[in-house]
């Protein structure tokens, strides 16, 4: 790989500064990619960025920043993006420091920023040298999230696509799903999510597959799937809290040919809810489809009303009438819960470890 040390004024960074928000952002005279398609979007707090301006403005050294020359007279950031946005925002009177925007400075002060000197390493080589360098140098500072990172690997035009649909905040992904998925849109975590949900969790295998394809209409597609598909199945008419976040996908790819009743899950939901035996409610969606109770967190039975139990039983398990120290057995409930049983001292029984294994599997 090449690597150049460059100086350039900020009076030269900020020619054609333009940006798009997430279509994209311009510098160095339309020459400078500041958000290529592996890098994140602006993250830096207030407090952040005001101390690259004051940093500028102080004349104090600047961290050097890395450009990636892409042909002969144009470059990408490689690492120093949040540095960038912050001076050419600074410069463009979006935001100012100390109630003085850049305008409202005098023309010395003016002239001192824009002479600023930036050190920036130009490096060209091959898409591996230069992302395996990209991993490295981003190591201090503001982390990439794990998505960040891989689409700092798989770009090309599926990328491109996939962050047209789901990677906006004003975009389709976010506008159908918003109620159902979390995260941010603008972090990758919509991207990430659908992802894991179209490739059973193998997100880097499903983007070296597809990194080459003209379009993401096949990762749209399935989403718009599952979405319409939860719609279909629960068309309350308002969002619990609990279902944002579900793994909606894992469920459509597991049960999305099953016949159901969207009243009669509308009727179990609210019947759940009200039985005060469930501890966690977020775990009503996915127990509806295969019915399983460590999702619901039933409530336990205490270590005092156990340890009452097993006193009153002499320590015998009243299945097999063997004798066991208080460490060897599990307090059961007589009617299991599934048949109306309830978490109370008068349905405890302290069964030995085997068999309240056995009935647990009957």
């Amino acid at each position: 790989m090449k690597i150049e040390l460059n100086k350039i004024k900020i009076r030269d960074l900020v020619q054609g500064y333009e940006d798009n928000e997430e279509q994209g952002v311009r510098a160095y005279g339309g020459k400078l990619d500041v958000r290529p398609p592996y890098q994140r979007e602006f993250v830096y707090k207030d407090k952040q960025r005001d101390a690259v301006i004051e940093t500028v403005q102080k004349d104090f050294p600047l961290n050097v920043m890395y450009w990636v020359k892409t042909d002969d007279n144009s470059f990408e950031v490689l690492d120093g993006q949040q540095r960038t946005l912050s001076i050419c925002q600074y410069f463009n009177n979006e935001f100012s420091l100390n109630f003085m925007g850049f305008a409202n400075l005098p023309t010395d002060k003016q002239n001192q920023f824009l002479d600023y000197e930036l050190m920036v390493y130009i490096c060209e080589g091959t898409d591996s040298e230069k992302l395996d360098w990209f991993k490295i140098i981003n190591i201090a500072g503001e982390k990439l999230t794990d998505q960040e990172l891989r689409n700092s690997v798989y770009t090309g035009p599926w990328l491109s696509d996939a962050k047209r649909y789901f990677s906006k905040t004003s975009g389709p992904a976010y506008a159908l799903g918003d109620k159902l998925v979390k995260g941010v849109p603008n972090r990758q975590e919509y991207l990430e999510t659908v992802l894991s949900w179209i490739n059973n969790g193998e997100i880097e295998d499903y983007m070296a597959q597809h990194q080459h394809d003209r379009n993401a209409n096949e990762l749209w597609t399935y989403y718009q799937a599952v979405i319409n598909w939860v719609n279909m199945l629960f068309p309350t008419k308002y969002y619990r809290r609990e279902m944002k976040g579900q793994p909606w996908g894992d469920l459509y790819n597991k049960y999305h040919e099953n016949s159901y009743d969207a009243e009669e899950f509308e009727a179990e939901i609210k019947r759940l809810i009200q039985d005060d035996e469930v501890q966690k409610h977020s775990g009503i969606y996915p127990y509806l489809f295969d019915h399983q109770e460590k999702h619901l967190n039933l409530r336990a039975f205490t270590d005092n009303q156990k340890r009452k139990k097993y006193e009153e039983q002499e320590g015998l398990c009243p299945i097999c009438h063997n004798r066991f120290d208080y460490t060897e057995m599990h307090g059961d409930h007589i009617t299991p819960w599934s048949k109306g049983g309830k978490t109370t001292y008068e349905n405890l029984q302290m069964l030995c470890k085997d068999c309240n294994h056995r009935k647990s599997n009957k």
